[in-house]
């Protein structure tokens, strides 16, 4: 691995297994910046769209999508890639999953996580188009 400050040769300085999943904390030999990188097993699925269209599965897009419903709330970076976690490993086993599906998970993740992370959700997910719909899923929440 090279140093993405320098290019340098790093060394491995500390290495702990997670449940799905490899961290190792580096350090450049050259420049002795250190970080951090993850090691995971690459899944091989496809996301079949709401249309039929059926695209390769982004570990990044679901984040993306997460960290976007979480912007500004009091969420850490770790808490979100748990719920990443949980998801893939929930579908880890298939060769496709609905978006329908892999939504209402990211869904039922953001209820226990942040309430208002899950509204921001479900008001792109679930395509609100007036205020009676918010209002409905707010009610939904607090029942």
């Amino acid at each position: 691995m090279h140093c993405p400050y320098c290019s340098g040769e790093t060394k491995v300085v500390d290495k702990r297994d997670g449940e799905d999943s490899t961290r190792r904390r580096r350090e450049c030999i050259s420049c002795e910046k250190r970080f951090t990188t993850y090691e995971r097993p690459n899944l091989n699925l496809n996301v079949v769209k709401k249309d039929g269209r059926r695209e390769a599965y982004s570990r990044d897009k679901l984040k993306a999508g997460i960290l976007r419903a979480c912007e500004k709330r009091p969420i850490s970076i770790d808490t979100i890639d748990a719920a990443v976690d949980r998801i893939e490993k929930a579908v880890w086993d298939t060769d496709e999953v609905t978006s329908t599906e892999i939504g209402e998970r990211v869904m039922a993740e953001l209820k226990t996580m942040d309430k208002i992370a899950y509204i921001r959700f479900a008001s792109v997910y679930r395509e609100f188009d007036d205020p009676v719909a918010f209002e409905r899923e707010v009610r939904l929440l607090r029942s």
